[in-house]
């Protein structure tokens, strides 16, 4: 090879990589926001004087207020393929600890009704009824996901407690808040969705970014109808209360952070039709 031609390909590598770096650190960016924006939502919904103490002094409740609110606009999405009627779209996506012959769901749902599925966690079992009717793209991605062990050895890595806000995040394969599957799929059943005690829902940095984290709501929550609803906590409820009375080892700036009773995910299991 050519001097001259060998200098463009190590340009062409180097710019590749750095592109690769950029849109980590994008994703985790959109990541770590989502519960962080969740975060200050809900707390908007709790109260003014929750918003105060939450975010700033008294004199600052309207600028703080702005800066929530502008901090909880969804991200500019990635490109979409576009789904034919009764099946699905999952974009490949860039995401760190994303298997590399994971694959991706079928196209077409395996699911259209309800599924019960369980997690099993180092504190205690979860039930699930997954809801293939109303979600049926994250439907059928929770239970392909589940069959491939994706989550196995995983941990739950973001706890919130606060009033207007109660719920555990799992599913990300790094712990960080920036994983994923390596593919991801737009939203869902969140026309007038609400974050009621027992709901199960997808994580998302913004419309058509949902992948493999999802959160588990132990107690009534103030949020926007941003993320997709696709199914409920039927048993497992007190071992997500359990976990929230012992608190967070280190909160971020958004009052979330990892359990101190870390919960480790042994195995999510789909139950045969």
């Amino acid at each position: 090879m050519a001097g001259k031609d060998r200098k463009k390909q190590l340009a062409r590598q180097r710019y590749e990589r750095q592109e690769q770096a950029r849109l980590a650190r994008e994703t985790r960016a959109r990541r770590v926001k989502i519960i962080g924006s969740v975060a200050a939502v809900a707390v908007i919904a709790g109260g003014g004087g929750a918003v105060a103490t939450f975010v700033g002094g008294k004199d600052d409740k309207s600028k703080d207020k702005a800066n929530a609110d502008a901090a909880a606009s969804p991200s500019t999405p990635p490109t979409q393929a576009a789904a034919k009627p009764g099946e699905c779209a999952y974009t490949a996506a860039q995401e760190a600890g994303a298997p590399k012959d994971l694959g991706k769901p079928p196209v077409k749902p395996a699911y259209d009704g309800t599924v019960k599925a369980t997690i099993k966690t180092s504190q205690g079992d979860i039930g699930l009824e997954l809801d293939g009717k109303k979600a049926p793209c994250a439907t059928n991605s929770f239970a392909f996901l589940a069959k491939k062990d994706f989550w196995n050895k995983t941990f739950c890595h973001r706890l919130s407690t606060s009033e207007g806000l109660k719920m555990l995040q799992c599913g990300d394969p790094t712990g960080t808040g920036s994983g994923g599957p390596g593919y991801q799929f737009g939203n869902e059943n969140t026309d007038g969705a609400k974050y009621t005690k027992g709901t199960l829902a997808m994580a998302n940095a913004g419309p058509g970014t949902n992948g493999s984290q999802f959160f588990l709501v132990y107690g009534d929550s103030g949020l926007s109808p941003d993320y997709t609803v696709f199914g409920k906590i039927t048993s497992g409820i007190d071992v997500l209360e359990t976990v929230a009375k012992g608190g967070i080892a280190k909160a971020g700036q958004d009052g979330t952070g990892e359990p101190k009773k870390k919960v480790t995910i042994q195995d999510v299991s789909i139950a045969k039709k």
